[in-house]
């Protein structure tokens, strides 16, 4: 009983091992070329090569200070993309990154360090024409040139609210002028015709007064 106990433990290692061994081959070999460009005071883009002839389905990168105080992993998978822009980075801080391929049986070896700098806010990084074809590039300044155009759209809509209330409120005045001077002639010819009729008036009483009965007393 001892002995196939024993020989099931072996079998089972044995299993292992090898299952372990075929995950190790299958994995896809580490980036290379790792490289960081676009730098800003906030921002930066890091770009790599995956050797052909694997196949590669998202990539995994390890973002940290270089001091240890902060790490942020970013993952994502069903991409092509050898590009990653990183946010909300502090300015004139050294950071380390690093990248793993992800395959269909697991993720890479990590790359090769790569340290780098952020700017100053107020340093301007010089364009670099070589950088243009990177879609990563691309699409920053696509959603730039969105923004742009959304606030152009919103400035000029707010206009144009503003010229229908003011062309509202001129007519909404011109037409209570209106109002007040036509009650004022109407107003007046009725007090005109109050004086004659107060006058006819008194002419029809006095001319309709009452006589006073006489009284004739004839003596015999």
């Amino acid at each position: 009983m001892a002995r196939l106990f024993l020989l099931l433990n072996s079998v089972a290692l044995l299993l292992f091992g090898t299952d372990m061994f075929l995950v190790k081959a299958n994995r896809p070999p580490a980036p290379v070329n790792v490289s960081v460009m676009n730098l800003r005071a906030d921002s930066a883009t890091v770009s790599w090569e995956v050797p052909e002839g694997d196949v590669i389905i998202g990539f995994s990168i390890l973002q940290q200070r270089q001091d240890g105080h902060m790490q942020r992993f970013i993952r994502e998978v069903n991409t092509t993309s050898r590009a990653c822009v990183l946010w909300d980075l502090e300015e004139e801080t050294d950071y380390i990154v690093q990248v793993q391929s992800i395959g269909l049986y697991g993720e890479s070896q990590a790359s090769k360090r790569v340290h780098f700098r952020t700017l100053k806010k107020s340093d301007r990084f010089p364009s670099n024409s070589s950088n243009q074809d990177d879609p990563t590039v691309q699409g920053l300044d696509k959603s730039r040139n969105l923004q742009t155009g959304e606030m152009i759209i919103i400035v000029v809509v707010l206009l144009m609210w503003a010229a229908v209330i003011a062309l509202f409120c001129r007519q909404y005045d011109i037409i209570k002028d209106n109002d007040n001077s036509n009650s004022k002639e109407k107003v007046k010819p009725s007090s005109e015709r109050s004086t004659p009729e107060h006058h006819s008036g008194g002419l029809l009483r006095s001319k309709f007064h009452q006589s006073v009965p006489s009284i004739n007393i004839i003596e015999v």
